[in-house]
């Protein structure tokens, strides 16, 4: 008895620092994936400038990394289901490393949206991968946390983003910016083999897995991604024009920009790892872990349209920087808290196709709000309504996550059939 109890801790204890392992591996991953997908909004000063691009057109070549990653999420999330999940997040990562590399090349707004087109491509595989490797690996009360890590990287890579693309820009110009982040992702690729090399050989059968259609006969899905949406579109309204409008409609310096939006994002990384903390703690004293997750999400909606809304009417840099700093805090679990609800319904089985539909249909909003903003900003010669949509947006989506989320429970999709 003592012997087993002995190998169960073993056992056990290796579980659980392989989970530690690939959830670090993960966060970095993802924050690579955020400073190359933010970089354009960094260099977009001086590169809206050189291109001649209006507010339209640079919204097109936003919206142009969404018009793919959108519905490939649908057939990501199936990929990661069914094969080695690890080595997808390697292709991945090797094409938008690339895509991020040569825009530094761009020479106009066409060869600049098929970069973004590429980009969006290898980007798509990062969080269905991340929510099925995390709900295999990772134990249910850690869940919080692991997932909290991972989507403190949304904001560290912002953050390390905006301070390195920052400094890059005002020395060396804007094609630096997309020159060194994409060969220091590239750079990247060689952890993550070492780190997933022990892990190639598992790969989900077709036997064991959930057809991405089962998935999507689930009610819970489809409320999740329209949530989703509401939750991404101020996230990425914000990612995308706020350094552009701090610049050019503020008139901060790029150097004053940078300190500010880079203490922002670091102030949410920190939010998120400090709810994530938070959440798994309550969760381990008895309380209901979906509606606690659920509960997160419709306040961080509500408070992060607040502040979108407030930080519109802002036009000196104290308040400006209290508004950020108040969407900052109310922001941090947003990011964790849709990916720890797809694992609690879906499980191991089914988790990188659930992600998949629910990223699908939530990153829509990626297509249609940097153009909504961009024609916007070019007929009213203001941000003013860009800012309220987003805002309404916001706090519409967190009454949905209230109250238009069904129970949290785990979904029965049959047994495997056996091989």
């Amino acid at each position: 008895m003592a012997t087993t109890t002995t190998d169960q801790r073993g056992t056990a204890g290796r579980l659980a620092g392989t989970g530690f392992a690939l959830t670090l591996a993960l966060t970095l991953l993802v924050l690579f994936n955020y400073m190359d997908r933010g970089a354009l909004a960094i260099a977009a000063p001086g590169l809206k400038t050189e291109l001649a691009l209006t507010a339209t057109g640079f919204g097109l070549a936003i919206s142009a990394f969404a018009w793919v990653y959108a519905p490939a999420q649908f057939f990501v999330g199936w990929l990661t289901d069914r094969f080695c999940v690890y080595r997808l997040v390697a292709a991945g990562l090797a094409l938008w490393a690339l895509a991020t590399t040569l825009t530094s090349f761009t020479t106009g707004l066409a060869m600049l949206v098929a970069l973004r087109i590429l980009l969006g491509i290898g980007e798509g595989v990062a969080f269905p991968a991340a929510s099925k490797i995390i709900a295999a690996k990772v134990a249910g009360k850690h869940r919080g946390i692991a997932n909290s890590a991972v989507a403190s990287a949304l904001y560290f890579g912002p953050a390390l983003g905006i301070f390195a693309g920052g400094l890059l820009m005002v020395h060396y110009g804007w094609r630096a910016v997309f020159l060194v982040f994409g060969l220091v992702t590239i750079l990247w690729l060689v952890p993550w083999l070492l780190v997933s090399k022990p892990h190639w050989s598992e790969r989900a059968t077709a036997s064991s897995s959930v057809s991405i259609t089962r998935v999507m006969k689930e009610h819970a899905v489809w409320a999740m991604g329209i949530g989703h949406f509401a939750n991404t579109y101020a996230f990425f309204f914000l990612l995308a024009w706020l350094p552009l409008f701090l610049v050019k409609t503020r008139g901060l310096a790029v150097l004053d920009m940078t300190r500010l939006l880079t203490m922002v994002y670091l102030v949410q990384a920190v939010s998120a790892l400090f709810l994530g903390w938070l959440s798994d703690r309550i969760v381990a004293r008895g309380n209901d872990e979906g509606e606690l997750r659920k509960r997160l999400m419709g306040a961080s909606l509500i408070l992060t349209g607040i502040a979108v809304a407030g930080l519109s009417q802002a036009t000196d840099t104290p308040h400006i920087a209290f508004w950020l700093l108040f969407a900052a805090i109310s922001g941090g679990p947003a990011g964790s808290n849709p990916y720890a609800l797809s694992q609690m319904f879906a499980g191991p089985r089914a988790a990188g196709s659930w992600v998949g539909v629910m990223n699908g249909l939530g990153n829509c909003s990626g297509i249609i709000g940097p153009i909504i903003t961009g024609i916007i900003i070019d007929r009213t010669g203001s941000y003013a309504n860009a800012f309220y949509i987003a805002a309404a947006v916001s706090i519409v989506g967190g009454l949905w996550w209230l109250f238009a989320i069904p129970r949290v429970r785990p979904v029965d999709f049959g047994e495997p059939v056996a091989p």
